[in-house]
């Protein structure tokens, strides 16, 4: 390790800055933030930096640096375009035994900035030791979608009650494992849901009952979106990385099943027509029985979770066991396939409003209110409609609609393997033998899919072979 990783407390530190340039102003700016007491020295000062004197947060001295500036820092910072300035600078400080940085010159410092994510009071630094500060930048983004951004308030009340911890539980292993079910549990999600008194009453309630070593657990119903990865919310991404158990549908892709906890038990539950793997009220017993055993339960769906996604099912059975959940919604398939087809659900000239509709329902049959899907300027989007595709096509144009509509079928929509097929209504049954087509797929029908040849941009290059995710696609 090249450099020893330590958090300075720099409140109403002397620091000194030398330099006045863009260099020298985010030099400032981090230390300002730790509350230093900053002196920048520079015969020239950003306007930047004139405008923190004005306001009294820094002071300024427009002149050249002196050898007798030293004597009262703490800390030095030198950020001039002057190398030697800069290594007179070091070489006095290292003499002094006052810790300094010196810009862009690392075999100078005694010290570096790290980059820093700052979820006070919990504060992440990367450092590559001065080797690449722009990939240590990029780690920190990375961080960025990992660490909630509730995170600082979480640890400030978690702060709040040590004092309550160890008096309800003196032995500091009770303590470790009450603050661990703690973190990983509902009181934790719901600071970072901004719900901080229910928080504060959940902990409560916890500690009044004690140390319990068959804590409840919680159920995460987590959408998945419609297959592209980078799709993801960061609160998804985030609860998929510390679930225990996953229990996963059919329409998962398997880039998604990868970012999941690799330690995680998995359970495929998956459903096809006419062929479910485990019927729907299993899961929802599966899920409930979990949580009881003080696990912490990934329930990832394809697309969002209360479009056609059986979720409220779900967390209906979680409600009448009084098992924690959250919901975590997803860009539902009709907004993702469409955006990655080219084809805008709505449009100024062609349609001012749009209905989702699946293609089958519980039974197997087809009842929608055929009228109200043909009125004008209006855009459909069945889910689930290949099986019924020629009673779809039937039924719009029994009910008025043109047979010329305008029509789209797209298959793995967002994923690579993406392929989008052009038709009409009357033609869409055909379409469906002649491509080809399989699950999942989704049948975009409006005027608006006359935009598609204009507007789409997605791509993707095709898999030689089709990937496992897609062979075992049947047609739905």
């Amino acid at each position: 390790m090249k450099h020893f990783p330590v958090f300075l407390d720099l409140k109403d530190r002397q620091c000194l800055v030398i330099g006045g340039g863009s260099v020298a102003s985010r030099k400032v700016k981090n230390l300002l933030t730790s509350g230093a007491k900053v002196t920048v020295i520079s015969p020239q000062v950003s306007d930047e930096l004139k405008q923190l004197a004005h306001d009294e947060k820094i002071t300024v001295i427009e002149r050249e640096y002196q050898t007798t500036d030293i004597t009262v820092a703490f800390l030095i910072v030198a950020a001039t375009d002057d190398s030697t300035v800069n290594a007179q600078v070091a070489e006095q400080a290292h003499n002094a035994n006052i810790m300094v940085n010196v810009a862009d010159n690392a075999s100078l410092c005694s010290f570096i900035f790290p980059s820093i994510l700052d979820r006070s009071p919990v504060t992440i630094a990367v450092s590559t030791g001065g080797a690449s500060p722009v990939l240590a930048r990029q780690l920190r983004m990375k961080l960025e979608t990992l660490v909630p951004s509730a995170c600082g308030r979480l640890a400030g009340i978690t702060e709040e009650y040590r004092e309550k911890v160890k008096l309800h539980f003196p032995e500091q292993e009770q303590r470790k494992s009450f603050w661990e079910n703690a973190l990983k549990g509902p009181f934790a999600e719901l600071v970072y849901a901004g719900q901080d008194t229910s928080a504060r009453l959940l902990l409560d309630d916890l500690l009044a009952k004690g140390y319990d070593e068959n804590p409840m657990g919680e159920v995460y119903l987590v959408g998945a979106g419609p297959g592209d990865p980078d799709l993801l919310t960061f609160k998804a991404a985030r609860l998929m990385q510390q679930a225990d158990v996953m229990v996963y549908d059919r329409l998962v892709s398997k880039p998604i099943l990868d970012m999941a906890n690799r330690n995680a038990e998995r359970l495929y539950v998956g459903k096809e027509k006419d062929n479910h793997a485990v019927p729907q009220d299993k899961i929802n017993d599966l899920l409930v029985k979990l949580a009881k055993q003080g696990k912490r339960v990934l329930r990832l769906k394809g697309g969002d979770p209360f479009i056609f996604g059986r979720g409220g099912e779900e967390i209906e059975t979680l409600a009448e066991n009084n098992v924690p959940f959250q919901v975590v919604p997803a860009i539902t398939a009709a907004s993702g396939c469409s955006s990655y087809a080219g084809i805008p659900l709505t449009h100024r000239d062609y349609a001012q409003s749009v209905t989702f509709a699946t293609g089958h329902l519980k039974d197997g049959s087809i009842n929608l209110n055929w009228e109200q899907l043909t009125q004008k300027n209006h855009t459909i989007v069945f889910y689930m409609g290949l099986t019924g595709i020629s009673v779809i096509s039937e039924q719009l144009q029994a009910h008025g609609m043109s047979g010329d509509m305008p029509a789209a079928l797209i298959e793995q929509g967002t994923t690579r393997n993406q392929r989008v097929h052009i038709g009409t209504v009357a033609t869409l049954p055909q379409l469906v033998i002649d491509s080809g087509v399989r699950a999942p797929t989704l049948t975009i029908i409006g005027e608006v899919v006359k935009l598609h040849d204009k507007l789409h941009w997605y791509e993707p290059e095709r898999h030689v072979q089709e990937t496992e995710f897609s062979r075992n696609k049947t047609q739905g």
